[in-house]
């Protein structure tokens, strides 16, 4: 178990990180605050001229257990204000993954402990700079730890395994012609349009035995001249499915829609995948090494088998494009509420010391440790 030492340093990094949160592929000070930390440890880093995060070493040979560790922060507006707000759980989690760091320095084993601190999960673009930037090469294992809400986990209790869906996030655009307030024949309604489209994606029909929803979730058109009609509009375009056939399946009749609204009318529609993240793919090998590590910290009777959700991660892109890799997410129960991405979330702190010695019961299980 970590030290009280320990506990009382991932608290203050905590606090500090959540103070100063940084929004996706703008982590900058967040970057260099973890590297600030990391070095005096031992650990050797590694950081890039064109990306934030970093990742970083400590032993050496194999095996290479990686921990990630996302670092961004979502842009929203909090009690009338907009800010960063790491109201998704990124500043606890890079907490409980330096906790690990300093637990581990303090340790002789063999094997290389590698802490991936990756940029822009909100984006679903971070994993694959990771990727391209050598992060998992020759990595045998990788694990993440991700805070959970109330309704999923509570306090006390974790998951070696959390079941994502898969998700994709649509830019969409509207171009036609404006028109004057009493003369709407002349032109098309973006605003209209997209009213239209809301309706029909809610009509989609798939697979209820699998869960999924598509929904808008930005519209924009107009500007401050309220007798024209706007012909040109933007709108934005949440689809979610539990598994990649099924989103597949989703965003082909999404297009259909598209289509059928487009060939009515004389605006054109367009729009382009901003982020496509994949459903999780399960390794039983990960998922046995984590049940150990929850186990070791919690007991038995604390260990949820398996936790399915039809949130999403970009963590999952680890695993697609390094298919030999064994890799699985934690889930940590902290009484969340009143729920992920909500601008006031809150959760037990003390879950902060939990996730630690869950991360680090789990890579002793993995690195030969020299008592």
């Amino acid at each position: 178990m970590i030290t009280p030492e320990i506990t009382k340093e991932i608290l203050e990094h905590y606090h500090y990180l959540h103070n100063h949160a940084e929004v996706s592929w703008k982590e900058t000070h967040t970057t260099e605050y973890i590297k600030s930390i990391l070095l005096p440890l031992g650990f050797s880093i590694k950081d890039f001229d064109d990306s934030t995060g970093l990742f970083a070493d400590l032993g050496n040979g194999n095996p290479i257990v990686a921990i990630r560790a996302d670092i961004d922060a979502l842009w929203q507006e909090v009690d009338g204000q907009f800010t960063a707000n790491h109201s998704c759980g990124h500043d606890a989690h890079m907490s409980i993954v330096i906790g690990l760091a300093y637990t581990m320095s303090k340790k002789k084993f063999n094997g290389t402990l590698r802490l991936i601190f990756q940029p822009a999960e909100e984006k679903g673009e971070g994993a694959l700079k990771m990727v391209e930037k050598g992060a998992v090469d020759n990595v045998d294992y990788l694990f993440g730890i991700h805070l959970r809400p109330i309704q999923e986990i509570p306090f006390g209790k974790a998951s070696p395994v959390i079941v994502h869906g898969a998700g994709s996030i649509i830019d969409g655009y509207i171009k036609g012609g404006d028109c004057h307030g009493a003369r709407p024949h002349l032109g098309s309604n973006a605003i209209e349009l997209m009213s239209s489209l809301n309706e029909q994606i809610a009509k989609i029909h798939i697979d209820p035995q699998v869960p999924s929803s598509i929904k808008m979730t930005y519209i924009q058109a107009g500007g401050d001249s309220r007798n024209v009609i706007p012909g040109n509009g933007k709108f934005g375009i949440d689809a979610r499915a539990q598994d990649n056939e099924t989103i597949k399946e989703l965003l082909l009749k999404f297009r259909k829609v598209v289509d059928s609204i487009q060939a009515a009318t004389d605006s054109e529609i367009s729009f382009s995948i901003r982020s496509d993240m994949p459903a999780a793919i399960q390794n039983e090998v990960a998922i046995r090494h984590a049940s150990n590590g929850i186990i070791k910290t919690l007991g038995n009777e604390n260990i949820v088998p398996t936790l399915i959700t039809s949130g999403g991660d970009d963590f999952h892109f680890y695993t697609i494009k390094r298919p030999d890799l064994k890799a699985t997410m934690i889930g940590l129960g902290c009484d969340l509420s009143p729920g992920l991405h909500h601008p006031n979330m809150r959760f037990n702190l003390d879950a902060l010391q939990i996730g630690t010695n869950i991360l680090v019961n789990t890579v002793e299980d993995l690195l030969d440790i020299v008592r």
